[in-house]
């Protein structure tokens, strides 16, 4: 009951008309924000931050969440439309999202995306009122070992959605770990793999390999098909809606990842793009139709974007409670609150009852203004693709290095750019997934870090990798994501026999 009257405290400051226009306002900047490539949601809360200087405390943690998720709606749009993730979080919309429109499906995708978004957003609320501070003390129990383990477990199962070939889905992991090794080693400062190239000591930033692997690999791989005039783009478009049918596959999927999203962006430093990726593998492995997936299988869009909605929100727990960002943009948000005079951490709740419980009612309100908001855009975005090929591949690419250019404002960038576009080409030529690629980029060094901070704690002893239940619980998880995908292909041949003969 007390959680509930404090709830109503937070819908009463939610609900005043400036602040449900600074979560409105918020929420339109942070979908336009997510939709270019390279930026997402960190760099707009950044950009925002000088504005948020005149504001109360209230009203500026209400925008900035406000774009927050206003991010992780509009990631997609760009995801769908031209197979360029807005950030790392939309990247898992590109696997079926794409497919979707290229499909003349435009329409359900983008809804579909929205929808999944939104009760994905709702539900994580829900349970954050409830579950904060218990989930974030089970988040404390994570040492550098559990981490390790979460990670090994996070790139195995994707590794595992790879179909019919186990042995490229790991490939592809491993390219992306060595990039990862790429700059200063943490511990030794010791330049790795840099060759001589100043730039390259900070490492190579995931973002600009996502832009090269999709959008320069998405026209290159397109580009004989433009020149021939073979590319096919859906020029007609109907209501922005969802089938009967689409509902059915996609509501356990959705009502699934959420929960699932939650706890992973929960955990300080797992973010949304490693919850989307889980979300789609774990639907692919439950999906009575794995075949579809890749192809446009709307149940392969709706479970991330619940996922990495959700994650969005889960972020924010460790954050306020604990004072540990969970995520690149809960860190950003943390320094404004800092210099606002606040200090997140257990006593936030106690001696800022308002401020915490307005930011929660404020995601409720949040959520539905940006389905509401964005399902009407839905119509307007979906017209991009009735841009003729020979002037959207250009447009493409333009996004692509103007987005790349700003992440750290690097002429470097751009020939790395072309480097990993013409791989993702080739890699796309040889039927090998992105996905592991990606995967491994974004968390290759915070996983040698915690392998080497596990090991230097036990003095050499590897036996601290399974010294606690949750690293068992995630080897027991890792053994069954790479063994289960066997066990269900040889079950379903002797199926296939058994219903031949």
């Amino acid at each position: 009951m007390d959680v509930l009257a404090y709830l109503l405290k937070g819908f009463s400051v939610a609900l005043q008309p400036i602040n449900l226009m600074w979560v409105t306002l918020g929420g339109i900047l942070g979908t336009i924000v997510g939709m270019l490539p390279g930026l997402g949601p960190a760099t707009g809360v950044a950009v925002l931050l000088p504005m948020t200087f005149t504001m109360g405390p209230e009203a500026a943690l209400i925008t900035m969440c406000g774009v927050y998720y206003g991010a992780m709606f509009g990631g997609s749009r760009s995801s769908i439309l031209i197979n360029t993730p807005g950030d790392g979080a939309a990247l898992a919309a590109t696997f079926d999202g794409y497919p979707m429109a290229q499909q003349g499906r435009a329409e359900s995708a983008l809804a579909m995306s929205a929808i999944a978004s939104f009760i994905g957003g709702i539900l994580s609320t829900i349970v954050m009122v409830f579950v904060a501070q218990p989930v974030a003390k089970f988040a404390l129990k994570f040492g550098p070992a559990e981490y390790f383990m979460l990670m090994v477990f996070a790139l195995s199962a994707t590794a595992s959605m790879t179909k019919g070939n186990l042995t490229k889905g790991f490939i592809s992991m491993l390219i992306g770990l060595m990039i990862s090794t790429v700059g200063i080693d943490a511990q030794s400062g010791i330049s790795r793999f840099t060759f001589g190239i100043l730039e390259l000591q900070t490492g190579i930033d995931f973002l600009v390999v996502i832009i090269a692997v999709y959008a320069l690999g998405e026209v290159f791989k397109s580009f004989k098909m433009i020149k021939e005039g073979k590319k096919k783009m859906q020029t007609k478009f109907g209501k922005i809606w969802i089938t009967k049918e689409e509902w059915k596959r996609s509501k356990w999927p959705i009502l699934r990842s959420a929960p699932l999203g939650f706890f992973i962006g929960a955990l300080p430093g797992a973010g949304g793009t490693m919850a989307s990726l889980m979300a789609y593998n774990n639907e692919k492995q439950l999906s009575k139709h794995p075949e579809e997936f890749g192809k446009g299988a709307i149940e392969g869009l709706a479970a991330p974007e619940s996922a990495n909605n959700a994650a969005s929100v889960g972020a924010l727990i460790p954050m306020l409670t604990l004072g540990v960002p969970g995520s690149g943009t809960t860190a950003v948000m943390m320094g404004a609150l800092l210099m606002l005079g606040l200090q997140p951490g257990p006593m936030l709740f106690q001696q800022h009852p308002k401020l915490a419980w307005g930011l929660i009612a404020s995601m409720f309100v949040g959520n539905m203004i940006l389905a509401i908001v964005n399902i009407p855009l839905a119509g307007l975005l979906v017209r991009v693709l009735a841009i003729p090929p020979k002037i959207l591949y250009p447009i493409v690419l333009g996004l692509a290095f103007v987005g790349t250019y700003a992440i750290s404002n690097s002429v470097i960038d751009f020939y790395l750019l072309v480097i990993f576009g013409v791989m993702g080409y080739f890699m796309s030529k040889a039927k090998i997934p992105t996905a592991p690629l990606i995967l491994a980029i974004i968390v290759g060094n915070s996983m040698e870090q915690s392998f080497r901070q596990a090991i230097t704690i036990s003095d050499g002893d590897y036996s601290i990798f399974f010294g606690s239940k949750v690293s068992i619980v995630l080897l027991i998880l890792t053994i069954v994501s790479v063994v289960y995908p066997f066990v269900k292909e040889r079950i379903k041949g002797k199926k296939n026999i058994v219903s031949a003969n």
